[in-house]
């Protein structure tokens, strides 16, 4: 058994490398070599052309950082042990730096070029909860150029290097973060209080201290802007760090490891190439503001599979940058491999967005399981981003106990919408949005294809909308199976197709269109029977084509708005 998985190994680093190119469909066939097939078949049934992804290799050497006076009692100072074991390795041209079995506290690791972490079973490095032990650095935090704490764990212009094991990255997130009374129960709130820390004005928030308290600005979500470095250290305790930041590295390798309580996000690789993040364990409170699980912004050849998250917001999330920042950098996200993931909690499954300004293209998600995520799969985007997001390729998703939507497509997110929904609650129907001109500012999603999907939700069964000015176009949804309170809602949208998609609304229409063109719904299947089954409304609805798959005809359960063109119409 042994020798057979590591054959199979060899023959995946070939593969992967380049060196061997043969067709491994059917390569096993005993269920105890699944995983090992999962592995060989990541690059699988790809709908785009990409590279193989270069993994990170080391020479042949180690050391352990009790070598270098490292003490696992849970509580004495580590950096300098890390600091030299590091040094020590990089020293000898690369290899691995060992963390032993027991309990190390530390401030920030800092990686050089060929060097493997190697976290073993049961080992845990504890982050220190000195705020001065993180200086401050420029980096970017939710797309924006600005300076946050250096990260617990920081990597930047390096190449060839990797986080491995089976122990424990542990943030101290809670250290850092602030805390919304409504997410705590009464008790865990009254802990807290005894803790330290500081209360907003009205009572509601709890912060670490009053430099933190003071940073904090509803401006541009949580990013306070200043003029100098001086204004940010007075703040310096508000600016909580990723707990991984990765920047413009190459040759970058996650294997193992959980990496959970994080004082901001978890994991962020930042303009890097041939990134593989697999085999991890990714957690967070589901409490923990801004408490993502995996922020991959402006990278490109990257594989993440065979991973589980289970955080406080979003769970996969692509990036490229916010606003002009964003534009400026133009870097898109691009050729990224996502399967076999399992998401157990978080504001949304996989996402892409909002901050997208460089652009997103050539994505594959496939063979993913979200359990209780608010939202499964989820766009969002707003105007002043600008950006393009293409080419995204989403199969075989299944999710359970979804609180929102299953798929969501939002590009007023925080913005006003032309229809009430979820997170516009205050917006009239009546309040129609200014149709603004199109430029640099302008969003835009495109070509999104997603196949095989079983969902169930208690909000929307799916949400789909684009701009006035700037229509979501040409998304495609096959084979689907979506049950939610309500149907599906299409919202300045064009070119839309569903095929053999069946919905199950225990309210409302079944599906909505508002201001929807060149939308054909082919094999439409719903439970209910009333008139009101669809609804379509809209001045600027054209070329709607709708196919019922059994029973009675479209047209005898459809609502037609008045303002709508019946020519425009085919219901059959």
């Amino acid at each position: 058994m042994k020798s057979y998985k590591l054959l199979l190994r060899i023959q995946y680093l070939l593969l992967a490398t380049g060196l061997l190119a043969v067709s491994i469909t059917g390569c096993c066939n005993a269920e105890e070599n699944n995983e090992v097939c999962k592995e060989l078949d990541i690059y699988g049934n790809l709908e785009f052309e990409m590279p193989r992804v270069k993994e990170a290799t080391f020479p042949d050497y180690s050391v352990s950082i009790l070598d270098f006076g490292a003490v696992s009692d849970g509580y004495t100072d580590n950096s300098k042990a890390f600091f030299d074991a590091i040094y020590a390795v990089a020293g000898k041209g690369g290899g691995k730096v060992i963390v032993p079995r027991g309990i190390f506290v530390t401030g920030p690791i800092v990686l050089k070029s060929n060097i493997n972490l190697h976290v073993e079973e049961g080992a845990v490095i504890r982050f220190s909860r000195n705020f001065d032990d993180y200086p401050l650095v420029e980096t970017s935090f939710e797309g924006l150029n600005t300076y946050r704490c250096m990260s617990p764990v920081y990597a930047k212009d390096v190449e060839n290097i990797a986080f491995t094991g089976g122990g424990t990255f542990d943030g101290n997130g809670d250290a850092w973060r602030p805390v919304k009374r409504s997410k705590m129960t009464a008790n865990q709130w009254n802990g807290l209080l005894k803790s330290g820390g500081v209360l907003s004005d009205d009572g509601s928030i709890w912060y670490p201290s009053a430099k933190s308290k003071a940073g904090d600005s509803r401006d541009n979500f949580n990013v306070t802007k200043f003029d100098t470095k001086e204004e940010y250290e007075a703040v310096r305790d508000f600016l909580r760090p990723v707990l991984v930041s990765v920047v413009n590295c190459k040759k970058v390798l996650f294997d193992g490891p959980t990496f959970q309580n994080s004082p901001a996000w978890n994991l962020h690789p930042l303009m890097s190439e041939d990134v593989i993040i697999r085999n991890l364990n990714v957690r967070n409170p589901w409490y923990s503001q801004n408490g993502d699980g995996l922020d991959l912004e402006s990278c490109k050849n990257v594989l993440i599979y065979n991973n589980s998250f289970d955080v406080g917001d979003d769970a996969i999330c692509i990036k490229s940058g916010k606003d002009k920042d964003g534009r400026d950098r133009g870097i898109p996200t691009q050729n990224v491999i996502i399967k076999n993931n399992v998401v157990y909690h978080g504001h949304g499954g996989f996402v892409v967005g909002s901050e997208m300004s460089g652009g997103v293209k050539n994505i594959h998600v496939s063979d993913c399981v979200f359990m209780g995520t608010d939202i499964g799969l989820r766009f969002k985007s707003t105007r002043g981003r600008g950006g393009v997001v293409e080419n995204v390729y989403i199969s075989n998703i299944d999710m359970i106990d979804i609180p929102a939507e299953p798929i969501r497509f939002n590009l007023f997110y925080g913005g006003m919408s032309p229809i009430p929904d979820d997170e516009n609650k205050k917006v009239k129907k009546e309040d129609q949005p200014e149709i603004v001109p199109v430029s640099e500012e302008t969003p835009s999603f495109k070509n999104v294809f997603m196949e095989n999907i079983t969902a169930n939700g208690f909000g929307n069964a799916a949400f789909f909308m684009g701009l006035p000015e700037m229509n979501l176009k040409n998304v495609h949804l096959k084979n689907a199976v979506l049950r939610g309170n309500k149907g599906i809602a299409i919202v300045d949208a064009e070119g839309m197709l569903f095929e053999n998609v069946k919905v199950v609304a225990e309210q409302g229409a079944s599906l909505s269109i508002y201001n929807g063109k060149s939308i054909d719904i082919n094999g439409f299947e719903f439970t209910k029977s009333d008139v009101e089954a669809i609804s379509i409304m809209g001045t600027l609805t054209s070329e709607i084509s709708i196919n019922k798959k059994v029973g009675m005809e479209v047209k005898s359960v459809t609502k037609v708005d008045d303002t709508v063109n019946k020519d425009q119409l085919i219901l059959r």
